[in-house]
């Protein structure tokens, strides 16, 4: 009976017409794709601009029936657009019904009118750009939807408004498919080791500074996801479909998701996943198509395309199409059939059709339950903490990147008001206190509000995992990830919009003091190093302070900037317009001084009291490197800081000249065997001697590790070989072959926070005075420098949040994190995890930028 249930909107009619073959369904207005392109969809790859050329045109043809809404552009200038599809009614009061479902969850002030309130459906192709079969789809949904002798369709737009995105990544897409179409002959090759399936480095998956968007979702540190979001915030849909594609072997994918789902996935979230699964698995079933569910795809993470509408209240969901990059206009599989792209585009078209109408069958429903997802939000939130406290402990900074993600995503914030203490639950000592004290300037989050939900998910300090086989990483609390000082508390506290007039910084505009004798920047946070890379590239000379000094009644930590006059007479009374500038553009904070003599501390011309250079800097890409690996760096520089970094091919080392170069980063590389001949190795470490400063990340420093030169190690493993004391037969130890993915996992560690132990009087730990959080994806098990400094270490407790298997978490216990080891006048800096991981950790900003700009000076 439950069965039935599920099915019960499901017509024969209906699923007559969704088995037919796509595109035989014509509409006598709507000119269909082939005789817009020239050829047949399936037949070749369409650029994003023809794509989007097709959408005006039926927006020309049927304007009472679809509205282009272009929301932006990408780094490379391609034009990012949704389209909206409705029956002529919905699409003649769109704004109203857009404007009326912000007003009904509390996202905009007003009240609703009393007209009915359809569901808004959102389907999104084509985030990684060489899953390409995405945007091909979407032109032959948008012909279909508005096809008037289609009965499904008619039925979807008369009860739904649906919004279509037919490319969320263009610069990548455009990537592969002008690859792949300069690939092409007359026909395309199936075998799988002809040259069209053998995608370059770095593939289309990913944006122009080689992102994963996909990942993207809450963190938006990409300038696509930023404008996607801001056009998706102004609709708030009720169902969103992430469109994909995987391995050429794989089989179609659709909901329900596999676990671990997230705790706070509502049973109506759940049940509809169930439902999705139902209405795809009939039209697959009629097809005779293979697919399957609830494998290897979770709902989790909170930054993907299904958990992010997920935990904002919308029915999430991914489908994956086998193929991907690989498969091109077709390619033979392992059992000798040829999967061809027009059976991909089949596949991802019935499962968008098919999805449409389980809500099209159901829009009341989904409306109420929507609505009711936010009404709980904010009045009765989930989760043990009603209000959180971020303290400001004076760095601005921090605070207003973090201000900036939580404005990105339309959580409300504001301050205490007045000074209070109440219970709460410190994240950094992880212990609960009786009286935390706030601060009237301290921020507060109420959990009072829409975007409840996703507040608690993104501040939780440990997200319950029901199944530890999933698919990314397990922990991500923006408290450690922002290295800022927060408290839960379980009492409710109503922020104040503004701050009081006592706690409010003096509106006071610096103007430049000509006869300074410096100027000071605490190095605590990334404007500061924006500030010292603006400063570094007009070739102003500045210098860092190695100990913390007192200076007219101030406290400065360690890697304070200095700009003295001295070393920049060059450029005379500009000198205070330079820095105020600079800092006025980054946000930092800068305090002019006319003297160098500290009441405590170092002086100014003190040996410790180092003089700063503008490295050149060069980053290895290419053939190995995971491209987010190498586009957080380059991203970082190009984009974060506005400095200059040369892009060196992998395969080309022998070619660099090296004394060009200060600073050599290497990031993770899975191919630095073939990469690092003796030869470049031999130069790599002669050039170290010489005063170069080598950065190894991540798989990078593994590689290093043992070799000649280096001095970085594996811990011994002292207690190999022991016999085990318990009593047991030989057979006791055996792996069942079912057991096999669960005892994979024991050596797995796909994303955990660990707290870590910083040396903070060393260059490598400048700034780091709060503490630093590490989100540790590998445990490399390094030993101790014997010679060098183990500026960042972790002891045997120091594991925060998130899944490490039962080996790797041994391995973590007593090793090393973050070393510098000195190499005649240059250092190697050894870093096991990756500080700038997805451009949202933000703590590692600082970290890393030490690497670069204050070690080995």
């Amino acid at each position: 009976m439950k069965h039935f249930l599920l099915l019960a909107g499901l017509s024969v009619m209906s699923l007559q017409t969704l088995a037919q073959t796509p595109g035989t369904v014509s509409s006598s207005n709507a000119t269909p794709p082939a005789q817009f392109l020239g050829y047949k969809i399936g037949e070749r790859f369409t650029p994003h601009h023809r794509v989007l050329a097709y959408a005006e045109q039926l927006a020309r043809q049927l304007p009472n029936r679809i509205k282009l809404l272009p929301y932006g552009t990408t780094y490379e200038g391609r034009q990012l657009m949704v389209v909206a599809v409705g029956s002529e009614a919905n699409m003649a009061r769109l704004e109203e019904i857009r404007t009326n479902n912000l007003k009904r969850i509390g996202l905009m002030d007003g009240n609703p009118t009393s007209a009915a309130q359809p569901p808004i459906a959102w389907l999104s192709y084509n985030v990684h750009g060489n899953e390409a079969v995405s945007s091909e789809a979407f032109m032959e949904v948008l012909h279909r939807l508005l096809s008037p002798s289609d009965a499904v369709s008619q039925k979807i737009l008369n009860t739904t408004v649906v919004i279509l995105d037919p490319g969320l990544n263009p610069d990548g897409h455009d990537r592969y498919v002008n690859w792949y179409n300069q690939m092409l002959g007359r026909t395309y090759d199936p075998n799988p080791f002809a040259r069209e399936h053998q995608e370059p480095w770095p593939g289309g998956r990913y944006t122009h500074y080689l992102f994963d968007p996909n990942r993207d979702w809450a963190w938006q540190t990409q300038e696509i996801t930023q404008q996607r979001m801001a056009i998706y915030q102004q609709w708030m849909p009720q169902l969103h479909g992430d469109f994909h594609e995987m391995g050429v072997e794989s089989p179609y994918y659709f909901a329900p998701s596999a676990k671990p789902y997230h705790e706070d996935i509502t049973p109506f979230q759940r049940k509809f996943q169930q439902i999705i699964g139902q209405y795809c698995s009939r039209y697959f079933d009629k097809n005779g198509w293979l697919y399957y569910t609830r494998e290897r795809f979770d709902l989790f993470y909170p930054s993907y395309g299904d958990t992010y509408p997920t935990y904002n209240g919308a029915i999430g969901m991914t489908y994956e199409q086998g193929g991907s990059g690989r498969a091109g206009l077709g390619i033979e599989k392992a059992d000798g059939d040829t999967l061809t792209l027009r059976q991909r585009i089949d596949h991802h078209v019935t499962a968008s059709i098919a999805t449409l109408e389980s809500v099209a069958d159901r829009p009341a429903e989904i409306v109420k339950e929507f609505g009711q997802f936010f009404d709980k939000s904010r009045n009765t939130p989930i989760g043990q903490y009603k209000s959180y406290v971020i303290k400001s402990n004076g760095d601005a900074g921090r605070l207003k990147a973090l201000q900036q993600l939580l404005d990105r995503n339309k959580i409300r914030f504001g301050y205490a008001g007045k000074a209070q203490s109440l219970a709460g639950y410190n994240y950094t000592t992880q212990k609960n206190e009786k009286n935390v004290s706030i601060a009237a300037e301290d921020i507060v989050i109420s959990a009072y509000q829409p975007k409840s939900t996703l507040l608690k998910i993104l501040f939780e300090q440990n997200s319950a995992l029901e199944d530890s086989a999933t698919y990314d990483i397990t922990a991500w609390s923006l408290p450690y990830a922002f290295g800022l000082q927060t408290f839960g508390l379980p009492a409710r506290i109503d922020p104040a919009n503004t701050l009081p007039t006592s706690a409010k910084p003096s509106s006071m505009t610096l103007t430049p003091v000509t006869n300074a004798y410096a100027y000071l920047i605490r190095w605590q946070s990334l404007p500061a190093v924006q500030t010292l890379a603006g400063l570094l590239k007009q070739k102003v000379r500045v210098r860092a302070a190695e100990k913390a000094f007192e200076l007219d009644g101030k406290t400065y930590p360690s890697g304070t900037l200095i700009v003295p006059r001295t070393g920049n007479e060059r450029f005379g009374d500009r000198l205070g317009a330079i820095v105020i500038a600079e800092a006025a553009r980054t946000g930092a904070d800068i305090t002019p001084v006319q003297t160098g003599f500290v009441t405590t501390g170092s002086d100014f011309g003190s040996d410790f009291v180092t003089g700063l250079k503008a490295p050149r800097i060069g980053l290895v890409i290419g053939d190995g490197t995971p491209p987010p690996s190498a586009g957080e760096v380059w991203h970082f520089f190009d984009q974060e800081l506005n400095y200059p970094v040369t892009l060196l091919d992998a395969n080309t080392l022998a070619n660099v000249t090296w004394n060009k170069l200060d600073v050599l980063i290497l990031p993770t590389n899975y191919s630095y065997s073939r990469i690092l001949t003796d030869k470049t190795l031999t130069a790599i470490k002669e050039w170290v001697r010489s005063g170069g400063k080598l950065i190894a990340m991540e798989r990078a420093a593994s590689y290093l590790m043992g070799k000649d030169g280096f001095d970085l190690k594996e811990k011994s493993g002292k207690d190999e070989g022991k016999k085990d004391s318990k009593k047991g037969t030989p057979t006791d130890s055996l792996k069942l072959y079912g057991d096999r993915e669960r005892t994979a996992i024991s050596d797995d560690i796909p994303g955990s926070i660990y707290r870590v132990n910083i040396d903070t009087s060393h260059p490598l730990g400048f700034g780091l005075t709060g503490g630093y959080y590490s989100l540790v994806q590998n445990a490399y098990n390094f030993d101790f420098l014997k010679d060098g400094w183990n500026v960042g270490y972790l002891k045997a407790d120091n594991y925060v949040a998130g899944f490490s298997g039962r080996n790797a978490k041994e391995k973590l216990k007593n090793t090393l994190l973050m070393g510098v080891q000195n190499v005649g006048r240059g250092s190697v800096v050894y870093l096991a995890d990756d500080p700038l991981f997805r451009g949202f950790w933000y703590n590692g900003k600082l970290l890393f930028a030490n690497a670069v700009f204050m070690v080995g000076n």
